[in-house]
C-alpha cells in the first residue's frame, strides 16, 4: 500500500527497561527486548531503545530518544518541532530524503544526516526496505551528535550523556583497560549519563557497524 503524502505517526513509546552491566554505571538495551511498533500508515515499524531521562511509565518529557526503524514503503517522516535529528542507514540500499535545502541520498556506510525535526522530509526508498538508526535530541538539552564508531576510536569522558549503538557484535573498553571490556551482542545500545562514572574515555576495540551518540551539557 502506498504511503506517499501520509505521515508516519505511531503511538509514543518510552523504550525498554535498561540493564546495568559492569561497575561503571553502564546500562544496556538490546533490540530483542523492545517490541516493534507498527506505523499507523503501514509503512514500517519502530523499536524505541531509549528515552532519556526517565523510562517506561515516566510521565516527564524525554530530552533524548534513540530508535531503530524498519522502513518498508515511501512516505514523509513525522514532524518533531523543537528537536534535532540524526539519521543513519544501518542496512538496505538506502533512502532519499527531501529536505528544505534539497534532496539528500543516504546509503549504508554513509555518515549520519543531521536535520531539524520540524522539517519532516519525504522519504523514498532506493531499492527495497531499510533499517535505520535515529537519534532525536531536544534543542535545549545540549550539544548532541552521532558519528560512525571505528576500531581504535574513543569517546571522551565528561559528557552529559554518551552511548554506543552496535549493529554488529562489538568490544568496548569503558576505561580500565582490557580487563573491563564489554562484549556487546549485535543490536545493542550501551549508555551512561552524568549521574554515573564518566571519569574515563571509552575505546572501541572491535566492531563493523557501530555509532557513537552523545549529548554535551549546554
Amino acid at each position: 500500500m502506498s504511503t506517499k503524502g501520509r505521515s508516519r505517526t505511531l503511538i509514543p513509546q518510552r523504550g525498554a527497561d535498561p540493564v546495568r552491566v559492569g561497575r561503571r554505571g553502564l546500562r544496556q538495551v538490546h533490540m530483542a527486548a523492545t517490541a516493534p511498533e507498527p506505523w499507523r500508515n503501514g509503512g514500517g515499524t519502530t523499536r524505541v531503545l531509549l528515552t532519556w531521562p526517565g523510562g517506561p511509565g515516566t510521565a516527564a518529557p524525554w530530552q533524548l530518544r534513540i530508535s531503530v526503524a524498519e522502513i518498508a514503503a515511501d512516505g514523509p517522516f513525522s514532524p518533531f518541532p523543537g528537536v534535532e535529528r540524526w539519521f543513519a542507514v544501518v542496512a538496505g540500499a538506502g533512502v532519499q530524503l527531501g529536505l528544505p535545502g534539497g534532496v539528500a541520498t543516504l546509503r549504508a556506510g554513509d555518515d549520519p544526516l543531521h536535520f531539524d525535526g520540524e522539517a519532516a522530509p519525504g522519504c523514498t526508498l532506493l531499492a527495497g526496505p531499510t533499517q535505520d538508526l535515529n537519534l532525536m535530541v531536544r534543542h535545549d538539552a545540549g550539544q548532541a551528535g552521532m558519528a560512525p564508531a571505528r576500531p581504535g576510536a574513543t569517546l571522551p569522558a565528561g559528557l552529559l550523556w554518551r552511548g554506543l549503538y552496535a549493529a554488529d557484535a562489538a568490544t568496548l573498553e569503558p576505561g580500565g583497560g582490557a580487563d573491563g571490556a564489554q562484549q556487546l551482542p549485535a543490536g545493542t545500545l550501551l549508555w551512561s549519563d552524568a549521574a554515573d562514572d564518566q571519569a574515563t574515555p571509552w575505546t572501541l576495540r572491535d566492531a563493523q557497524r557501530a555509532w557513537w551518540l552523545w549529548v554535551q551539557a549546554p
